[in-house]
């Protein structure tokens, strides 16, 4: 069976999915980035000694905003009413963080698109906001760790 792009029509041409006939149903989706820092740009993260303020909360209210307005910044997106949004920052090791972002909703169409956009954008307000003690931060990873739901069911990272 060969695999269709969906937002390519008959013709090749990009267009958005029309969803109208799908069924509701619970549709969740996790993706990561990973940050890699100094460890004393890390240890400043942690203590709160940077001088923006609290980056932890602000990369999570950041990245919650992001996963809310990804069909304002993916042209083929569907604006979609998400039911939960979590964005969870943890310390890996002396050197990288990692975030997740969790994104849930009942509806016709999956939530992997808002789920990596707010991992991204999660990630990038944790640069914004450590970039003045450390320009070298490099994002890593960012990807789907996890879809639920829909049509084409559950799949994980690592088992496809």
């Amino acid at each position: 069976m060969s695999e269709k792009l969906t937002h390519l029509d008959h013709q090749g041409h990009a267009h958005m999915v029309d969803v109208s006939e799908k069924e509701i149903t619970k549709r969740t989706a996790t993706a990561q980035a990973i940050l890699n820092m100094k460890a004393s740009t890390l240890v400043k993260v942690i203590e709160g000694g940077l001088p923006k303020g609290d980056v932890l909360a602000t990369a999570r209210i950041a990245g919650i905003q992001a996963a809310k307005k990804t069909s304002d910044l993916i042209p083929l997106c569907h604006p979609l009413m998400l039911t939960k949004v979590t964005v969870d920052i943890t310390v890996l090791n002396e050197c990288e963080l990692e975030v997740l972002c969790t994104c849930s909703l009942a509806g016709k169409t999956g939530v992997e698109m808002e789920a990596l956009t707010g991992a991204s954008v999660a990630a990038l307000t944790l640069y914004d906001m450590c970039k003045a003690v450390d320009k070298g931060i490099v994002i890593n990873n960012v990807s789907l760790l996890e879809k639920k739901g829909g049509k084409s069911g559950d799949w994980s990272k690592g088992n496809d």
